[in-house]
């Protein structure tokens, strides 16, 4: 994009923003501030388990309330998360997201057998955090978002290291029958037509029993194209090349999301209500979501079926009562989550087919050949699924609101397992080089994994004054993390040549016999059974008495919270606070790296709320300092092998604001965040104690001070809307804008490339995340109970950039993953 055209953008933004200040009628001034009374009116939250007012709580929280969500368009996350720029994540597809908040982000995170999330995410009273990542829920009739940004580890536990994402759902209410429909179809410049359709009702039952039900499905057009291209492979002559005539496809990266929410309010008494509720939604992806910048903007070669579903079931249950005048609240979920895929991994027999060239390319290196002896077709594809479960279980006290000195306490029990395949096939492989018994298969990961986490919490405040409050908190907690099973490539059992120059190392050759011995060092041993169905022996797991267990990590702990509230004028409140946050250690996948351990967060915060010209203006903000100790950091090491390490200690600084202005017929909503997170010692190759990285071969991956990745730099989001008369309905303009700056990819600047042992860096490599500002416009009316919207969403066509990855660790070809492209659409609803 050149200078010129930049500033041409610019201006018509500028315009455009312009024509929502026209002034207005002062009768009509007086009815749309009636109108937009909800955009002043006191925000409720209950970011820390009691129902408070927004500007009377002293931690940073941004809130999205039912109108807004509404007024926005948002159905998924990565729409929501723009409004929120504390708020930073990557992605590889729908469904497959890590989720950060104020810079505490190393890279490489969301592996299945990788570091549990730093930030929870919470449905109601549940956590839907899982070890794969962020559940994206489909936003339709939920009463706000929470995001409470820094550590929440003492009320929201060991996921929320760097702050937590609620999303509170409208409850069935007893006062009456309502409902709504809204539909929207839309199409995708340089892509396909989509759209949406949602409906939600409401019934009374009985006075005591209420119904709300919700219901969605929605199609996301794709607009990369698969083209046409062709591979070839040593060796020459006499090698293969192939191309994918079979898969070229328009629009290739299309989504289905549908499914539903169901609940019931039953008040048992005067006292205590029981809400049970039911969670259902299946999504479909097709194609890739990030395109290759070598092949074309918004194109890729790719040479294999490509597709994913994600399904999740939860089922929860809240019983909320008194005890005398004590609130007493459980909250209890069965989370069931299943995750399949398949995958072209062609970039990874493309890049080593360079790479072992001495040795005629892959198939040379890696015997692929035919059960003929034949040399065969090298492309890999990945079949992989994931079966996440979690059950999570917290009962909690709360003493009087409205008493000088207030407490709150629970207990808390969490459980969740992930049952991991990872299915690399290369199509007519001997199934003598194949995994043993599973003909094809070059490469399996069967493993399963279990989290337990145990934790007793407490906060208390009191009134020193009447506009002085001290609260002091604190989280004692357990977990217990495992993970076993087989990871690798076979084993031939006639001998030479074996699965792979890689067989010595992992796979069948590291499976264990009943003596303890393994494959690799007594072959004629009796191999135990495998401890995981599927695979074909065991070796992730600790031999001991004849038999083998998962390996395990343990560890306990304490977090806390101090904060001093003053409001030193009425609809003012400063506050300071000094909290910690934690992630728990786990076990890493190749058995032979040593467990990672947990990681700390410390935060100093000095904050602020103000709610000024008679609660037209709010304008909140926060300035922070972060020690994050020892962080985890995932990369993809040997063979593309996730590893996970205790990296150095990190700095975080940082300012967050948001504001909102009520003036009659016009509202304004900006928020903005800076973040400033550099490394504090050197990121060694190897783990080094000392981070000089001097010894043994060591070297320097990142320097001191390098800046942690994906997290940009500068992010600002604002949007304002205009309400005006229309013959005898009300119409209204808005514009949105969000902006956000630059940011690394990778934290690495130095590693050595598999193969050739050449250094190289990854951040250089994956190149960075280029800045980016994106508008979007919308003009619409109600009817009475209708109403009707048009709207462009990145109307100048930004291609911003979600995510960059490359299929491997020596992989040449990189990825982006972009917002997307402009979108042209029409919205109906109707409420009844």
């Amino acid at each position: 994009m050149n200078f010129r055209n930049q500033s041409a953008r610019r201006h018509a933004l500028v315009a455009l923003l312009g024509t929502t200040m026209l002034a207005t009628s002062p009768a009509y001034a007086q009815a749309a501030a009636e109108e937009e009374a909800s955009s002043s009116d006191d925000i409720i939250v209950t970011a820390q388990k009691r129902e408070e007012n927004l500007q009377d709580v002293p931690i940073s929280v941004q809130a999205l309330g039912t109108k807004k969500l509404d007024q926005l368009g948002i159905s998924n996350f990565n729409q929501y998360s723009q409004q929120l720029p504390s708020v930073s994540f990557q992605t590889s597809a729908p469904g497959s997201t890590t989720v950060y908040m104020r810079g505490v982000a190393s890279g490489g995170d969301g592996n299945h057998s990788g570091s549990l999330p730093s930030v929870g995410v919470y449905l109601d009273e549940q956590p839907v955090t899982t070890i794969g990542g962020t559940l994206d829920v489909h936003i339709y009739d939920i009463a706000r978002i929470e995001s409470l940004a820094g550590p929440q580890g003492t009320l929201y536990g060991a996921s929320s290291e760097a702050g937590t994402i609620r999303i509170i759902t409208n409850k069935p209410s007893t006062a009456g029958f309502e409902g709504r429909v809204d539909g929207e179809l839309n199409t995708v410049h340089k892509g396909g037509v989509g759209g949406k359709l949602e409906g939600m009702i409401n019934a009374p039952i009985s006075d005591s029993i209420a119904f709300r039900g919700v219901g969605f499905y929605q199609r996301d057009a794709g607009f990369i194209d698969n083209v046409l291209g062709s591979r070839s492979f040593l060796p020459t002559p006499g090698g293969i090349t192939v191309n994918n005539a079979g898969f070229v496809k328009k629009n290739y990266n299309d989504t289905e999301t549908y499914g539903g929410r169901a609940a019931l309010k039953i008040d048992l008494n005067d006292n205590w209500t029981a809400t049970p509720t039911v969670l259902y939604q299946e999504q479909k992806t097709h194609g890739s979501y990030g395109f290759d910048p070598s092949v074309g903007d918004l194109k890729v070669q790719h040479f294999f079926p490509e597709f994913g579903k994600d399904r999740y079931l939860q089922a929860a249950l809240t019983i909320e009562g008194k005890l005398g005048n004590w609130d007493l609240t459980y909250a209890g979920a069965y989370l069931d989550r299943k995750r399949s895929s398949s995958s072209d991994y062609t970039d990874y027999a493309e890049t080593y087919d360079n790479l072992y060239s001495s040795s005629g390319g892959i198939a040379g290196y890696f015997y692929f050949t035919d059960a003929l002896g034949n040399t065969i077709d090298p492309r890999q594809k990945v079949l992989g699924s994931d079966h996440f479960k979690k059950l999570s279980q917290e009962f909690r006290i709360a003493s009087p609101q409205d008493k000088r000195f207030r407490v709150v306490a629970g207990a808390f029990y969490q459980r969740q397992t992930n049952a991991i395949h990872q299915d690399y096939q290369v199509a007519n492989l001997d199934p003598a080089l194949s995994v043993n018994g599973i003909p094809g298969t070059l490469w399996l990961t069967q493993q399963h994994r279990v989290d337990r986490d145990y934790a007793a919490f407490g906060e208390a405040s009191f009134d020193i004054l009447d506009n002085l409050t001290l609260t002091a908190g604190g989280r004692v907690f357990k977990y217990d993390n495992s993970l076993i099973g087989f990871f690798g490539f076979g084993r031939n059992p006639a001998g030479p040549p074996y699965n792979g120059a890689g067989s010595s190392r992992t796979g069948v050759a590291g499976c264990f016999n009943s003596d303890g011995s393994t494959v690799r060092n007594n072959p004629a041993g009796t191999l135990l059974p495998p401890a995981v169905a599927g695979s074909p022996c065991t070796n992730l797991a600790t031999f001991a008495n004849g038999g083998l267990k998962p390996k395990s990590t343990t560890g306990d702990g304490f977090t806390h919270r101090l904060n001093l509230t003053w409001k030193p004028a009425d609809k003012v409140l400063l506050y300071g606070t000094w909290s910690r946050g934690f992630r728990p250690g786990g076990i890493n996948r190749r058995g032979t790296i040593p467990p990672y351990a947990p990681d700390y967060l410390t935060n100093f915060e000095l904050g602020w709320k103000t709610t000024l010209a008679d609660g037209k203006l709010r304008f909140n903000g926060a300035i922070y300092q972060q020690q994050w100790k020892s962080f985890q950091f995932s990369f993809l090491g040997q063979n593309s092998f996730t590893e996970i390490h205790n990296g150095p200690n990190a700095r975080i600084r940082g300012i967050e604001v948001d504001a909102t202005a009520n003036l009659g017929a016009l509202t304004l909503n900006a928020a903005a965040a800076y973040t400033d997170a550099k490394t504090r010692q050197n990121l060694c190759s190897v783990d080094d104690p000392t981070f000089t990285c001097s010894t043994g071969g060591n070297f320097i991956a990142a320097p001191k001070g390098t800046r942690l990745p994906v997290t940009p730099k500068f992010k600002v989001s604002g949007n304002a809307r205009y309400s005006f008369p229309l013959g005898s309905s009300k119409g209204h303009v808005q514009a949105v804008v969000s902006h956000q700056s630059s940011a690394s990819s990778d934290i690495r600047t130095a590693a050595t490339q598999t193969g050739t042992g050449l250094t190289y860096s990854p951040a250089a490599q994956l190149g960075d995340l280029k800045a980016y500002t994106t508008a979007s416009f919308s003009f619409g009316a109600e009817f009475g109970m209708f109403s009707v919207e048009a709207f462009i969403d990145n109307a100048f066509d930004e291609r911003g950039q979600i995510s960059r990855f490359a299929q491997c660790g020596a992989c040449l070809r990189t990825y982006i993953v972009p917002i997307t492209p402009r979108t042209i659409g029409l919205r109906v609803g109707s409420k009844f």
